[in-house]
């Protein structure tokens, strides 16, 4: 079961991730298809993924390897694509138990985390450069990301970066109450 989910900030990082696709080209006019995956908690871009094409099986072998390298996220929230909504995702989300939250058709502004996000992919990275390939566009975005989660202090997050942003949730997180037995077992 998909259920329909106001937008509201998560407290915790991988509480709720949102995911959208963005497409591009290359010089020779072949199609690139970015999947695109952000914290809405640190507003960290999780994952840039771009390749020709990505369907349900590759979506959620990605979503694999974010879990494992970051931990399972609680929810993910999508537009109604049919990578997001077929089966794939939604066997691959109910064996996990990941809530699925899909935004109403005609309403970007219910994933505002991942349009913002994909906005400022568009106008900064996607359209300033010209691929010459998928290789290409791979390195190109992969030291976007890097720079954007790393070096580009954000207003909204106390002017941290996203990267730096993320470790004061995995702070406070470590530190355990004075009467906590956790560490003796």
């Amino acid at each position: 079961m998909v259920h329909r989910q106001p937008l509201g900030r998560p407290e915790a990082a991988n509480q709720v991730w949102s995911m959208d696709f963005i497409f591009d080209r290359t010089a020779e006019g072949r199609s690139i298809k970015s999947l695109t995956v952000v914290d809405d908690a640190t507003h960290e871009a999780v994952a840039i993924v771009p390749e020709r094409a990505i369907g349900g099986q590759h979506l959620v072998r990605i979503l694999d390897r974010l879990a494992v390298a970051r931990g399972l996220l609680q929810a993910i929230r999508t537009d109604n694509g049919k990578e997001f909504c077929g089966r794939a995702m939604l066997t691959w989300a109910h064996q996990r138990g990941v809530k699925l939250f899909l935004i109403e058709p005609g309403q970007p502004n219910q994933n505002a985390y991942i349009e913002s996000f994909n906005g400022r992919f568009r106008e900064e990275c996607l359209n300033e450069h010209w691929f010459t390939s998928l290789q290409h566009a791979r390195v190109i975005i992969n030291a976007w990301q890097r720079e954007y989660n790393q070096e580009r202090p954000k207003k909204s997050l106390g002017g941290l970066t996203p990267s730096a942003y993320a470790k004061t949730f995995v702070h406070k997180s470590d530190k355990l109450p004075s009467d906590s037995k956790a560490r003796c077992y």
